[in-house]
């Protein structure tokens, strides 16, 4: 995938139809955005860069996924299909970064 501005807009827009609102704010995010599930809204560090925005924004697509209710143009359903083997590998990456954070430490 093409870390691009052409990409950083269909992934706004597939978390546009899944009725999520993304605000750029100025903030100490630490990972580079907020996540507002309640309210379904993402707040982005303004200032970070487009392969930045990507990468954090894939980060929350494969934490939320996308509900089989939302509709989606042909072009962005197409760009869904070739995103979920990339979200495959995020999801995994994060389960595995929960499981070290939560393996008892060795004290010896």
């Amino acid at each position: 995938m093409k870390y691009n501005k052409t990409t950083l807009k269909k992934l706004e827009e597939l978390l546009k139809a899944a009725d999520y609102r993304i605000r750029y704010e100025k903030g100490q995010f630490q990972s580079g955005y907020c996540l507002v599930k309640q309210q379904r809204q993402i707040v982005m560090n303004k200032f970070y860069t487009t392969e930045a925005r990507i990468q954090s924004l894939l980060d929350i697509l494969a934490q939320v996924g996308l509900s089989e209710e939302v509709e989606l143009s042909e072009n962005l359903q197409k760009f869904w299909t070739e995103l979920l083997p990339i979200l495959a590998q995020q999801r995994e990456q994060i389960e595995a970064a929960k499981e070290q954070e939560e393996a008892p430490s060795e004290i010896g």
